[in-house]
């Protein structure tokens, strides 16, 4: 069925509500319009599924969401009864349409026959994964875009281990909303009957307090909150999303002085009114909070995503200028803070292991040798960080200490499988205390890493690619790099490509090939390791149409390294994106 059918057939579903009937026949002389909504079903992978709301079937609307969880509950029906008993967790975060979703995920899981744990109100998403886990569920969804503009909504996956659903279980899911056909007659029950019958049940304060009590957990230095400055400010955003209520109570319950909330990005709004694109990766959106941080003397500005998985940091520095730090810094910084304290109060064991995302800093590596602790690297995504949480509580040859993503994505509490802004936010906050009770910011100890380990830069590049056209161009591009690999990146040689397709790597210079991350699942990246170490990385997004490009470079000096990351990620682009 090609896309003009597909279209014919929505608009003559009798089924359709009259809003998308609407909306359809507000396009029908659209024809480039209705290809984009129709050429393709909006992809569902091994994070679910994400794009713009609207009709179509490569949008986001209600009946994709019924015809995802129709597959989902077809799947955990054909696990037996006990998964079904086990039940499904539900959150949503502030956009559009994402309480909407999360009824109409619950009520055709119930229609199934499979019990429904629903948050009553918005939560974040570490929350749901906690709560997957604390209730034994044998998988959950969230309703989230994450960081993506306000026109987006989403719909993630969680497995029983409380992280996102396992590629191979992803796939059987995948394959089970492949078969369904009849979007409108999709089985629901209402929510009433659902919990009359047994089959829903709300969640609320008792779950919120069991999370919360272990996050306050994780600080290691807990007495340092009564013996800092009361002139200590923090500035807290959580741009308008689910992190408002848990953030601030985890802060104000571990006694962390003087935090600021920016009051007009304190409640859910899914239009994000106050900022461009509700993503603390961002530095403009936290400006709001580095006006309020300028006016009350704060020296560090803490921001969440709307779902409340990601937490971005901006610092001021000697000048009085605040700083955006990135999520390689961060990561640093925090995995730094977490192993020295934990060295000092003699909490840090001989079997001690980090992991982080391949395309994060290498300094990551080093700070973790010098405490004796072991750095494991994962494909992209926090799945493979909870999958190593997996494996290390299986074979106890590891302990677990700390795990990020340069996409500004924390964790070191293992109750949790995802990333968690909750839990980074107090662990930043801590830090932050620490150093001021030395005389320090977080730049200062940044400054500190890079004076023992040497000085990294890192930079990324998104480069998007929409439409069915788009697409194309992408694999085209993957397949291209593939083929005819550079010798070359700005005007450094390189030595060797590894592809995770293949598990091989190739050395340039003599063409030998030698078996690579065998360990790993088979994924579409392509490392390209230059000259002294440095790197660049290419991959497609797994959610979003575009393709990342990573660069790592490290020199003598901070100026060396990133001029040196300039004119490499420079002529990346120009060279294959102009």
């Amino acid at each position: 069925m090609d896309y003009l059918q597909k279209y014919q057939a929505w608009l003559e579903d009798p089924g359709m509500d009259p809003e998308t009937h609407g909306e359809l026949e507000g396009i029908r002389d659209n024809l480039a319009e209705i290809e984009d909504r129709f050429y393709q079903d909006l992809a569902f992978g091994t994070a679910g599924m994400r794009g713009v709301i609207g009709a179509g079937t490569n949008r986001m609307n209600r009946y994709m969401v019924r015809k995802a969880t129709e597959g989902l509950a077809n799947f955990l029906c054909g696990l037996g009864k006990d998964a079904m008993a086990a039940g499904v967790a539900i959150a949503y975060d502030s956009r559009k349409f994402s309480d909407i979703f999360a009824q109409d995920t619950a009520r055709v899981l119930c229609a199934h026959g499979i019990k429904v744990y629903l948050y009553a109100v918005l939560h974040p998403v570490p929350m749901l994964s906690y709560a997957v886990r604390e209730l034994q569920c044998t998988a959950g969804v969230v309703i989230t875009a994450s960081h993506n503009p306000k026109q987006y909504n989403g719909y993630k996956v969680y497995g029983k281990s409380g992280g996102q659903m396992e590629p191979d279980d992803a796939d059987v899911v995948t394959a089970e909303i492949a078969k369904v056909t009849d979007l409108t007659g999709i089985p629901m029950m209402e929510l009433e009957e659902a919990q009359k019958a047994g089959l829903l049940v709300y969640l609320g304060k008792e779950m919120d307090d069991s999370y919360v009590a272990r996050v306050l957990e994780l600080p290691i230095r807990k007495e340092i909150f009564a013996q800092v400055d009361p002139d200590f400010r923090l500035v807290y955003t959580p741009l308008h999303g689910t992190g408002s209520i848990p953030v601030q109570r985890v802060l104000r319950e571990a006694g962390i002085p003087g935090v600021i909330v920016v009051k007009e990005q304190e409640q859910p709004d899914p239009d994000f009114s106050t900022v461009r694109t509700p993503n603390p990766e961002e530095k403009d959106a936290l400006n709001m909070a580095i006006a309020l941080a300028r006016e009350t003397g704060a020296d560090l500005c803490i921001g969440t995503d709307p779902d409340c998985d990601r937490m971005g940091l901006a610092v001021r520095d000697a000048d009085g200028e605040f700083v955006l730090l990135t999520g390689n810094q961060i990561g640093c910084i925090l995995m730094d803070y977490i192993l020295s304290a934990r060295k000092e109060k003699g909490t840090l064991p001989a079997n001690a292991a980090v992991v982080k995302s391949i395309v994060s800093t290498n300094m990551a590596d080093a700070i973790a040798a010098s405490y004796g602790v072991t750095m494991f690297s994962v494909l992209t995504g926090f799945k493979f960080i909870a999958g190593k949480i997996e494996e290390f509580e299986r074979t106890g040859a590891y302990q677990y200490m700390f795990g990020f993503e340069e996409s500004f994505g924390y964790m070191a509490g293992p109750f949790v499988r995802d990333k968690d802004a909750v839990q980074a936010s107090l662990l930043a906050a801590e830090a932050a205390v620490w150093y001021r009770m030395q005389g320090k910011t977080l730049l200062d100890a940044l400054d500190s890493i890079y004076h023992r380990f040497g000085y990294y830069a890192e930079g990324v590049l998104n480069i998007a690619f929409p439409g069915r056209e788009g697409a194309e161009k992408m694999q085209n591009t993957m397949a291209m790099l593939r083929q005819t690999p550079p010798v070359e990146i700005g005007g450094v040689r390189v030595m060797s490509v590894s592809d995770h397709l293949t598990h091989q790597t190739v050395d340039l210079g003599n063409g030998v090939s030698s078996p690579y991350a065998e360990d790993m699942p088979a994924s579409n990246v392509l490392i390209f390791t230059l000259e002294g170490g440095n790197r660049f990385i290419i991959r497609p997004s797994g959610t979003e149409p575009k393709i990342k490009l990573y660069f790592n470079v490290k020199d003598e000096t901070m100026e060396k390294a990133q001029k040196k990351l300039a004119t490499i990620s420079q002529d990346a682009k120009e060279r294959y994106f102009h």
